[in-house]
């Protein structure tokens, strides 16, 4: 951890803001959160991952929810060719978190005082650009190391994996993810992007079109992912993570299991830290495993809308 970062012990650091914020830490008038980490250093670091040249994309279809969970509007795409010449244009509308999106920090929140990163409030968000995705674009996007934990396949080898697992409130925790990473050798650094793989998008896939829409009518949509908790978000701000993401529709286990520690809250309100969700990492995992390598050089650009809440990550991994 380097030295301009605070012990978790000493959140929150504007003692006037809500829980566990790190509010002020690269200045009141801040926009990029832990994206601050990801520094032209950080990059020539990052390439050095490279050493077979294979790049994977980690976007799933926009279209593969179908339809989309939390009352999101469907993929649209239409055609209009201009005959008689040979031409043709097309318009694709689709909800910005209806597949694998980055939620950026005027998506969520905290809840009580309705505050966003670094003190956003909601007629900010209404009237003004602060805190848009634009401004990850603007500095380079997400890039950087990223570093996978493979959980479907380690549970799968301990036989706790299940597709009914996918789709009930499924808390994997620190102690399990520590597991994974030792069993991987993955060493953390500062500044690393990191992916879960739960298995969700691989069950999804499995399900007929009637569980489709079944799931599509539950609010919330019960779902498996990371534990809300203390031990959570403390390990978290000690690994000094740039960004996280994963393969599920909320990067925490849904619904949220102790709203003290909601992962929304603390990492996009609180931090300034992006999370990715329905990211497809299924070839990815395959990759990593094949070459006993879970780490690689990571590069996303988020669509370039000013005041953008959320973005497909247009990602790519290269091994």
């Amino acid at each position: 951890m380097s030295q301009a970062r605070p012990p978790f012990s000493s959140l929150p650091l504007d003692k006037n803001g809500p829980h566990g914020n790190a509010w002020g830490l690269y200045g009141t008038s801040d926009q990029l959160g832990a994206l601050n980490l990801l520094t032209p250093t950080n990059t020539l670091t990052a390439a050095k991952e490279i050493e077979h040249g294979i790049r994977i994309s980690v976007d799933w279809p926009l279209d593969k929810m179908s339809p989309p969970c939390f009352n999101r509007v469907a993929f649209g795409h239409s055609i209009n060719n201009k005959a008689p010449r040979s031409v043709n244009d097309d318009t694709v509308t689709f909800n910005t978190q209806s597949s694998s999106q980055w939620d950026g920090f005027r998506h969520y929140g905290y809840q009580k005082e309705k505050r966003y990163y670094n003190g956003c409030t909601n007629e900010d968000v209404l009237g003004s650009q602060k805190n848009g995705i634009h401004v990850w674009v603007e500095n380079g996007g997400v890039v950087g190391r990223g570093v996978l934990l493979d959980y479907k396949s380690w549970a799968e080898e301990k036989g706790d994996w299940s597709v009914e697992a996918c789709f009930q409130t499924t808390p994997i925790t620190v102690d399990v993810l520590e597991q994974i990473a030792k069993s991987q050798s993955v060493e953390f650094r500062e500044g690393d992007i990191l992916f879960i793989r739960t298995g969700w998008t691989n069950a999804y896939e499995a399900l007929d079109e009637k569980a489709r829409t079944t799931l599509s009518e539950t609010y919330p949509p019960p779902a498996i992912g990371v534990e809300s908790s203390e031990a959570t978000v403390r390990w978290m701000w000690e690994k000094g993570f740039a960004a996280v993401a994963g393969d599920q529709p909320s990067f925490e286990a849904w619904p949220c299991q102790n709203t003290d520690y909601l992962l929304h809250e603390w990492l996009l309100a609180g931090w300034g830290l992006p999370i990715g969700e329905i990211f497809d990492l299924h070839r990815l995992a395959k990759e990593c495993k094949e070459k006993n390598k879970y780490s690689f050089f990571f590069s996303s650009m988020p669509i370039h809308v000013p005041g953008g809440v959320a973005s497909p990550p247009n990602g790519v991994a290269i091994l």
